[in-house]
């Protein structure tokens, strides 16, 4: 009885360890599926879901190009109603999911969103409002354009600028309100809301630069006939109907003087919005998404009235060209003086940038090497639009190098277009520089002064302990910089609240350092000079000042059809850089 009970039990041991083994066998598999189903849970659906977006953002845009391209090429089956219905259509559903992620997060009011303060700021929300603006003028003017041909036009030409106006207005809401957010919920479809909205952006920027591109076009041809280069025929770009108003033409000719501000403002809300795809499901830094000082304005003199110079001049060059172009008899000349005053503008530009270099490298500060997508993307956008401006310059330089015939103005085209590249890479490198360097409010030539304890800091190591003494600051800092404002100055508190470097000099036994403010105002001018200097050299070419059309150089090198194609890619991407430096040379502005 014994051995069969011992033979029982440990038939029941056996089984019990085979049941324990299947038991652990199966939590094992279970373990590893789930270690399977959260290694593919884990980044794997952030990438698919960047991936996706992208890759339906870029499809979005190139069936619009390939709309462009057919109309460009007059097919007689893709009209121009085709690409407005397109683009209508995505703006209708921008629309609706902008309204869609106001409401949300208006339901979600009582939590708290994160917020990327580099994003943007209230100056470029500013300039972005008053593209708008324009924007909103130029709908108005294509409204009442429709009116005038309703009855020979598709109707598809009244909807899009009023659907455009509203997308507009709309937008504008969002970019001032919602643009720093770190969204964190309902990631992935927020973001092919958010890459929904930068290409339908980008459609609207290259419809408005084709619309521009062949307005330049037949200009170019009109004048050329006229000259008696032959008979070139221009594209149509009034309807085949009488207006019903007297007001067409005056509708027809203002709008290409709006287009130039249409497309900065499409290209910079694709810039901010790919800001914001970018910091989805981001993790913020606190210790460098802090909120910067109001940059002071004093000492600036120099840089602000050389610069109101340029921007006078540049103002004068546009007038005497534009009117000078068109005659036989003063047409070289004209072109002669762009190339001459472009030269000179650019060598101050150079000699700016070279010195604001020469600066930062006296300076021995430390690179800023945090995360930062704004930043990052402004550095890409610097070098990725200068190529178009590069393109064209060599391709002048070339053509002057290989030209047969000796026009007044064939030396000074060499010499500015190889200006505007050493220009173009000087003033890149004189923005990344200021936009990496980290802001140093205080800097100090004492190489003690980095290492001498703050006494009173409640972040220092090196403070002396508090034998009995109740350290408020440390405890409740926040109230206690509130007290501390409110006592008495001769009662002598025995905590402080840490204040900013740039208010007060920190004093080190009797002597007070102070901040040397003969480089900043130096390099505020500088900011200043070449912030006016972009300006003027994004106002010759948006508002007609384009001698490459004219001067004939590069037409005979490369043919008619191939120059007006690089024309075409590169007057859009420098116009957008000269904007897009405006934006970052006051950035750089701000920083010193």
């Amino acid at each position: 009885m014994v051995e069969h009970s011992g033979l029982d039990i440990m038939c029941l041991n056996k089984y019990c360890h085979s049941s324990s083994s299947s038991s652990s066998s199966s939590e094992h598999d279970k373990k590893t599926f789930a270690q399977i189903k959260l290694n593919l849970s884990g980044d794997y659906p952030k990438k698919n879901a960047e991936i996706l977006s992208g890759q339906y953002g870029t499809n979005l845009l190139l069936i619009g190009a390939a709309l462009m391209l057919a109309i460009a090429h007059h097919d007689p089956f893709v009209k121009e109603e085709h690409l407005l219905s397109l683009v209508t259509c995505l703006m209708i559903l921008q629309l609706l999911w902008m309204m869609w992620y106001i409401l949300a997060r208006d339901r979600q009011k009582n939590t708290r969103t994160e917020k990327d303060v580099h994003a943007t700021t209230c100056w470029i929300r500013g300039g972005l409002t008053l593209l708008a603006l324009l924007s909103l003028i130029m709908d108005a003017f294509k409204i009442g354009h429709y009116v005038g041909y309703h009855s020979c036009v598709s109707a598809v030409l009244g909807v899009y600028p009023v659907i455009h106006a509203t997308h507009t207005i709309a937008q504008v809401h969002f970019l001032w309100f919602h643009i720093k957010d770190v969204i964190k919920s309902y990631e992935t479809f927020e973001r092919f809301g958010v890459i929904h909205a930068v290409f339908t952006n980008l459609l609207l920027w290259c419809s408005g630069v084709m619309s521009e591109a062949e307005h330049f076009l037949n200009n170019h041809m009109r004048r050329l006939s006229a000259l008696g280069y032959g008979n070139l025929t221009t594209g149509h770009s009034e309807p085949l109907c009488n207006c019903t108003t007297s007001t067409c033409s005056m509708f027809t000719s203002s709008l290409y003087y709006l287009y130039p501000f249409n497309i900065e403002y499409h290209i910079f809300v694709s810039a901010m919005l790919f800001v914001m795809w970018k910091n989805i499901g981001r993790t913020m830094d606190l210790s460098s998404n802090r909120k910067r000082l109001a940059t002071k304005t004093q000492g600036l003199s120099v840089g602000p009235i050389l610069g109101l110079l340029a921007l006078a001049s540049t103002i004068g060059i546009l007038v005497v060209y534009i009117t000078h172009v068109e005659s036989l008899q003063t047409r070289q000349s004209a072109i002669s003086m762009f190339y001459i005053y472009g030269i000179v503008l650019l060598l101050f530009m150079c000699c700016a940038s070279a010195s604001g270099l020469l600066i930062y490298r006296v300076d021995h500060i430390p690179l800023d090497t945090s995360k930062n997508p704004s930043r990052q993307l402004d550095t890409e956008l610097l070098f990725g639009s200068s190529i178009g401006s590069w393109l064209m310059s060599w391709c002048s330089i070339v053509a002057v190098l290989s030209t047969n015939s000796s026009p007044p103005y064939l030396w000074t085209n060499c010499i500015y277009s190889l200006l505007l590249v050493v220009e173009k890479c000087m003033q890149n490198l004189f923005v990344i520089e200021s936009l990496y360097r980290q802001p140093g409010d205080v800097e100090s030539d004492d190489p003690e002064l980095q290492s001498a304890p703050e006494i009173f800091s409640v972040t220092s190591s090196l403070a002396p302990p508090y034998n009995g003494i109740i350290n408020r600051a440390y405890e409740t800092p926040d109230k206690a910089c509130v007290t501390m404002e409110n006592e008495q100055e001769e009662s002598g508190p025995v905590y402080r609240c840490p204040r900013k470097p740039s208010e007060v000099p920190l004093p080190v036994g009797n002597k007070v350092v102070e901040p040397p403010n003969i480089k900043r105002q130096i390099l505020k001018n500088l900011s200043v000079f070449l912030i006016m200097c972009n300006i003027s050299l994004w106002i010759l070419p948006a508002f007609g000042c384009r001698p490459q059309y004219d001067n004939g150089l590069e037409q005979e090198t490369f043919g008619f059809s191939i120059w007006i194609t690089v024309l075409n890619f590169a007057i859009p991407l420098n116009l957008f850089y000269r904007m897009h430096s405006v934006a970052s040379l006051f950035e750089v502005f701000r920083r010193v």
